[in-house]
Protein backbone atom coordinates (compact mmCIF):
# COMPACT_ATOMS: atom_id res chain seq x y z
CA UNK A 1 0.00 0.00 0.00
CA UNK A 2 0.90 3.23 -0.73
CA UNK A 3 0.97 5.68 1.74
CA UNK A 4 -0.29 9.31 0.44
CA UNK A 5 -1.90 12.49 1.65
CA UNK A 6 -4.91 10.82 3.32
CA UNK A 7 -2.84 8.97 5.52
CA UNK A 8 -1.38 12.27 7.26
CA UNK A 9 -4.87 14.07 7.00
CA UNK A 10 -6.72 11.49 8.90
CA UNK A 11 -4.13 11.33 11.54
CA UNK A 12 -5.19 11.98 15.12
CA UNK A 13 -3.59 14.58 17.22
CA UNK A 14 -2.50 13.69 20.48
CA UNK A 15 -1.61 16.70 22.37
CA UNK A 16 0.24 15.13 24.75
CA UNK A 17 2.34 12.94 22.04
CA UNK A 18 2.03 14.85 18.85
CA UNK A 19 3.92 13.14 16.04
CA UNK A 20 6.73 14.68 14.54
CA UNK A 21 5.69 13.41 10.95
CA UNK A 22 1.89 14.71 11.38
CA UNK A 23 3.63 18.07 12.27
CA UNK A 24 5.94 18.53 9.35
CA UNK A 25 3.32 17.26 7.11
CA UNK A 26 0.82 20.02 7.40
CA UNK A 27 3.84 22.26 7.61
CA UNK A 28 3.24 24.53 4.68
CA UNK A 29 6.67 26.57 5.07
CA UNK A 30 7.89 25.06 1.82
CA UNK A 31 6.60 24.15 -1.23
CA UNK A 32 5.80 19.59 -1.47
CA UNK A 33 2.93 17.62 -3.36
CA UNK A 34 1.15 16.32 -0.89
CA UNK A 35 1.72 12.88 -1.93
CA UNK A 36 5.24 12.96 -2.08
CA UNK A 37 5.28 14.72 1.13
CA UNK A 38 3.52 11.93 2.90
CA UNK A 39 5.55 9.28 0.98
CA UNK A 40 8.75 10.60 2.00
CA UNK A 41 7.57 10.82 5.82
CA UNK A 42 6.18 7.20 6.53
CA UNK A 43 9.36 6.61 4.21
CA UNK A 44 11.60 8.41 6.65
CA UNK A 45 9.51 7.08 9.82
CA UNK A 46 9.86 3.43 9.44
CA UNK A 47 11.97 0.75 11.51
CA UNK A 48 14.31 0.48 8.40
CA UNK A 49 15.33 3.66 8.93
CA UNK A 50 15.43 4.46 12.36
CA UNK A 51 17.26 0.93 12.97
CA UNK A 52 18.56 -0.61 9.79
CA UNK A 53 19.96 3.02 8.37
CA UNK A 54 22.78 3.67 10.70
CA UNK A 55 24.29 0.44 10.58
CA UNK A 56 24.15 0.22 6.20
CA UNK A 57 25.24 3.39 5.88
CA UNK A 58 28.55 2.97 7.75
CA UNK A 59 29.61 -0.27 5.97
CA UNK A 60 28.40 1.53 2.47
CA UNK A 61 30.51 4.24 3.07
CA UNK A 62 33.82 2.45 4.32
CA UNK A 63 33.02 0.32 1.13
CA UNK A 64 33.31 3.24 -0.98
CA UNK A 65 36.56 4.19 0.80
CA UNK A 66 37.89 0.91 0.27
CA UNK A 67 36.62 0.66 -3.64
CA UNK A 68 37.94 4.25 -4.28
CA UNK A 69 41.42 2.75 -3.11
CA UNK A 70 41.33 -0.14 -5.40
CA UNK A 71 40.35 2.20 -8.21
CA UNK A 72 43.68 3.62 -8.21
CA UNK A 73 45.21 1.53 -9.22
CA UNK A 74 42.81 -0.25 -11.57
CA UNK A 75 40.49 2.62 -12.32
CA UNK A 76 38.58 0.96 -15.66
CA UNK A 77 38.35 -2.95 -14.64
CA UNK A 78 34.48 -3.10 -14.61
CA UNK A 79 32.33 -0.99 -16.54
CA UNK A 80 28.79 -2.81 -17.07
CA UNK A 81 26.12 -0.24 -16.64
CA UNK A 82 23.80 -2.70 -17.89
CA UNK A 83 24.24 -5.01 -15.55
CA UNK A 84 24.39 -1.94 -12.85
CA UNK A 85 20.85 -1.12 -13.69
CA UNK A 86 19.25 -4.69 -13.60
CA UNK A 87 20.92 -5.23 -10.12
CA UNK A 88 19.34 -1.33 -9.36
CA UNK A 89 15.92 -2.91 -10.89
CA UNK A 90 15.68 -5.97 -8.79
CA UNK A 91 17.18 -4.37 -5.74
CA UNK A 92 13.56 -1.61 -6.11
CA UNK A 93 11.12 -4.31 -7.24
CA UNK A 94 11.87 -6.86 -4.39
CA UNK A 95 13.27 -4.91 -1.40
CA UNK A 96 12.30 -1.28 -1.49
CA UNK A 97 9.27 0.07 0.05
CA UNK A 98 6.47 1.22 -2.37
CA UNK A 99 7.10 4.81 -1.18
CA UNK A 100 11.05 4.44 -2.08
CA UNK A 101 9.82 3.75 -5.44
CA UNK A 102 7.31 6.10 -6.17
CA UNK A 103 10.07 8.77 -4.76
CA UNK A 104 12.98 7.62 -7.24
CA UNK A 105 10.63 7.43 -10.04
CA UNK A 106 8.94 10.70 -9.93
CA UNK A 107 12.43 12.56 -9.79
CA UNK A 108 13.32 11.15 -13.14
CA UNK A 109 10.10 12.13 -14.25
CA UNK A 110 9.90 15.88 -12.88
CA UNK A 111 13.71 16.17 -13.30
CA UNK A 112 12.68 16.05 -16.95
CA UNK A 113 10.27 18.15 -16.79
CA UNK A 114 12.35 20.88 -14.91
CA UNK A 115 14.77 21.04 -17.68
CA UNK A 116 12.40 21.71 -20.30
CA UNK A 117 10.50 24.35 -18.64
CA UNK A 118 14.07 26.02 -18.27
CA UNK A 119 14.15 25.66 -22.16
CA UNK A 120 10.80 26.53 -22.82
CA UNK A 121 11.62 29.66 -21.03
CA UNK A 122 14.62 30.43 -23.03
CA UNK A 123 14.21 32.72 -25.84
CA UNK A 124 16.64 31.34 -29.10
CA UNK A 125 17.40 28.14 -27.01
CA UNK A 126 14.59 25.91 -28.82
CA UNK A 127 16.67 23.99 -30.31
CA UNK A 128 18.51 22.81 -27.47
CA UNK A 129 18.68 18.87 -27.81
CA UNK A 130 16.46 17.22 -24.60
CA UNK A 131 16.49 13.23 -23.48
CA UNK A 132 12.83 13.13 -21.53
CA UNK A 133 13.20 10.70 -18.71
CA UNK A 134 9.57 9.39 -17.79
CA UNK A 135 9.93 6.50 -16.37
CA UNK A 136 6.01 4.94 -14.53
CA UNK A 137 7.36 1.55 -13.50
CA UNK A 138 10.00 -0.14 -11.97
CA UNK A 139 10.64 -1.84 -14.89
CA UNK A 140 11.89 1.32 -16.97
CA UNK A 141 14.78 1.26 -14.37
CA UNK A 142 16.57 -1.07 -16.71
CA UNK A 143 17.00 1.11 -19.68
CA UNK A 144 20.24 2.97 -17.86
CA UNK A 145 17.67 5.29 -16.10
CA UNK A 146 20.19 6.56 -13.80
CA UNK A 147 23.10 6.70 -15.81
CA UNK A 148 20.62 8.75 -18.59
CA UNK A 149 19.47 11.10 -16.18
CA UNK A 150 23.12 11.91 -14.95
CA UNK A 151 24.29 12.49 -18.35
CA UNK A 152 20.90 15.01 -19.05
CA UNK A 153 21.72 17.17 -16.33
CA UNK A 154 25.42 17.37 -17.78
CA UNK A 155 24.40 18.03 -21.30
CA UNK A 156 21.78 20.29 -20.69
CA UNK A 157 23.49 22.73 -18.87
CA UNK A 158 26.40 22.11 -21.43
CA UNK A 159 24.14 22.62 -24.52
CA UNK A 160 22.24 25.64 -22.85
CA UNK A 161 25.30 28.07 -22.58
CA UNK A 162 26.77 26.82 -25.64
CA UNK A 163 23.84 28.17 -26.99
CA UNK A 164 24.09 31.83 -24.77
CA UNK A 165 27.95 31.76 -26.07
CA UNK A 166 26.73 31.78 -29.44
CA UNK A 167 23.78 32.88 -30.20
CA UNK A 168 23.85 35.53 -27.58
CA UNK A 169 20.70 34.00 -25.67
CA UNK A 170 19.92 34.37 -22.54
CA UNK A 171 18.34 33.27 -19.05
CA UNK A 172 16.48 36.03 -17.69
CA UNK A 173 13.17 36.68 -16.49
CA UNK A 174 9.73 36.57 -17.80
CA UNK A 175 6.75 37.88 -17.39
CA UNK A 176 4.67 35.32 -18.09
CA UNK A 177 6.45 32.13 -18.35
CA UNK A 178 5.60 29.02 -20.25
CA UNK A 179 4.49 26.63 -17.89
CA UNK A 180 3.44 23.99 -20.65
CA UNK A 181 6.02 21.74 -19.76
CA UNK A 182 4.85 21.06 -15.95
CA UNK A 183 2.31 18.56 -15.06
CA UNK A 184 -0.16 19.37 -11.98
CA UNK A 185 -2.42 16.11 -12.44
CA UNK A 186 -0.94 12.93 -10.69
CA UNK A 187 1.67 10.67 -12.42
CA UNK A 188 0.04 7.29 -13.80
CA UNK A 189 2.40 4.99 -12.58
CA UNK A 190 1.74 1.57 -12.51
CA UNK A 191 1.25 -0.19 -8.86
CA UNK A 192 3.75 -0.67 -6.88
CA UNK A 193 5.12 -4.17 -5.45
CA UNK A 194 3.89 -4.34 -1.55
CA UNK A 195 5.28 -7.87 -0.12
CA UNK A 196 6.99 -8.50 2.86
CA UNK A 197 10.30 -8.50 1.41
CA UNK A 198 9.70 -4.60 0.32
CA UNK A 199 10.51 -2.90 3.58
CA UNK A 200 13.99 -1.28 2.85
CA UNK A 201 13.27 2.66 3.06
CA UNK A 202 14.78 5.25 0.51
CA UNK A 203 17.78 6.23 2.52
CA UNK A 204 19.21 2.95 3.65
CA UNK A 205 18.46 1.70 -0.38
CA UNK A 206 20.63 4.88 -1.49
CA UNK A 207 23.22 3.94 0.95
CA UNK A 208 23.29 0.36 -0.62
CA UNK A 209 23.34 1.69 -4.39
CA UNK A 210 25.80 4.04 -4.12
CA UNK A 211 28.51 1.34 -3.46
CA UNK A 212 27.09 -0.79 -6.35
CA UNK A 213 26.63 2.13 -8.33
CA UNK A 214 30.64 2.56 -7.96
CA UNK A 215 31.26 -1.61 -8.54
CA UNK A 216 29.84 -1.62 -11.95
CA UNK A 217 31.33 1.80 -13.11
CA UNK A 218 34.66 2.69 -14.10
CA UNK A 219 36.02 5.46 -11.93
CA UNK A 220 35.40 8.62 -13.65
CA UNK A 221 31.82 7.31 -14.16
CA UNK A 222 31.36 7.24 -10.67
CA UNK A 223 33.19 10.51 -10.11
CA UNK A 224 31.03 12.43 -12.78
CA UNK A 225 28.17 11.23 -11.18
CA UNK A 226 28.33 12.32 -7.73
CA UNK A 227 29.67 15.20 -8.58
CA UNK A 228 26.26 15.88 -10.66
CA UNK A 229 24.36 16.47 -7.92
CA UNK A 230 25.83 19.82 -6.65
CA UNK A 231 24.45 21.04 -9.98
CA UNK A 232 20.95 21.62 -8.02
CA UNK A 233 22.63 25.14 -7.23
CA UNK A 234 23.16 25.72 -11.18
CA UNK A 235 19.06 24.59 -11.86
CA UNK A 236 17.48 26.50 -9.16
CA UNK A 237 19.73 29.40 -10.09
CA UNK A 238 18.17 29.32 -13.76
CA UNK A 239 14.54 28.74 -12.35
CA UNK A 240 14.83 31.18 -10.20
CA UNK A 241 16.05 33.73 -12.46
CA UNK A 242 12.99 32.36 -15.01
CA UNK A 243 10.66 33.02 -12.20
CA UNK A 244 12.37 36.09 -10.12
CA UNK A 245 12.23 34.44 -6.69
CA UNK A 246 15.79 34.05 -5.60
CA UNK A 247 14.06 33.98 -2.31
CA UNK A 248 13.15 30.60 -2.82
CA UNK A 249 16.24 28.70 -3.71
CA UNK A 250 16.71 28.49 0.51
CA UNK A 251 15.66 25.09 0.38
CA UNK A 252 18.37 24.02 -1.86
CA UNK A 253 21.01 22.12 -0.08
CA UNK A 254 23.59 20.54 -3.14
CA UNK A 255 25.50 23.89 -3.15
CA UNK A 256 29.02 24.94 -4.52
CA UNK A 257 29.08 22.78 -7.38
CA UNK A 258 32.89 23.96 -8.74
CA UNK A 259 33.95 22.74 -5.01
CA UNK A 260 33.48 18.89 -5.52
CA UNK A 261 32.79 16.54 -2.22
CA UNK A 262 34.18 13.67 -1.05
CA UNK A 263 32.51 10.32 -2.85
CA UNK A 264 31.96 8.46 0.17
CA UNK A 265 28.61 11.36 1.43
CA UNK A 266 27.15 10.87 -2.33
CA UNK A 267 23.97 8.77 -0.71
CA UNK A 268 23.15 11.65 1.53
CA UNK A 269 23.42 14.19 -1.39
CA UNK A 270 21.54 11.97 -3.65
CA UNK A 271 18.73 12.60 -1.06
CA UNK A 272 19.06 16.22 -1.03
CA UNK A 273 18.87 16.11 -4.59
CA UNK A 274 15.92 14.14 -4.80
CA UNK A 275 14.22 16.65 -2.04
CA UNK A 276 15.43 20.02 -4.32
CA UNK A 277 13.87 18.46 -7.57
CA UNK A 278 10.44 18.11 -5.56
CA UNK A 279 10.35 21.17 -3.94
CA UNK A 280 11.63 23.03 -7.03
CA UNK A 281 9.10 21.41 -9.31
CA UNK A 282 6.06 22.07 -6.20
CA UNK A 283 7.22 25.63 -6.38
CA UNK A 284 6.65 25.97 -10.28
CA UNK A 285 3.01 24.09 -10.48
CA UNK A 286 1.72 26.91 -7.70
CA UNK A 287 2.95 29.45 -10.53
CA UNK A 288 0.82 27.60 -12.74
CA UNK A 289 -2.09 27.42 -10.78
CA UNK A 290 -1.68 30.57 -9.95
CA UNK A 291 -1.10 31.75 -14.04
CA UNK A 292 -4.57 30.18 -14.60
CA UNK A 293 -6.20 31.31 -11.50
CA UNK A 294 -5.33 35.05 -12.85
CA UNK A 295 -5.82 34.22 -16.62
CA UNK A 296 -9.46 32.39 -15.35
CA UNK A 297 -10.54 35.98 -13.48
CA UNK A 298 -9.00 38.17 -16.43
CA UNK A 299 -11.26 35.93 -18.71
CA UNK A 300 -14.38 36.92 -16.43
CA UNK A 301 -14.06 40.24 -15.78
Amino acid sequence: MLHTKEYYEQMPHDTRNPSHWHALFLDKSIPFNPDAKAAFLYDSSTKSRQFLYPVIKAFARISIVLMQIFKIFIPNLINAPKMLHKSLYWGMRYFITPEANFLILRHFYLGSEVLRFIKDNVRGAENIPMNPLKPTAVSHVRDNLFLEHDLNLYNFIINLNKAIDEKGVKVSKQEKPDFSAISTTPIPFEQFRHRWTNFIDLGTAIEIFTPVYQFFLTDADFWRATNSLQLDEVIGIYAATIMDCPEKLTALNNKHPMIPLPMAGAAFRLLLHGFSTEVLHALLVQAKLEQQRQTVLVDVE
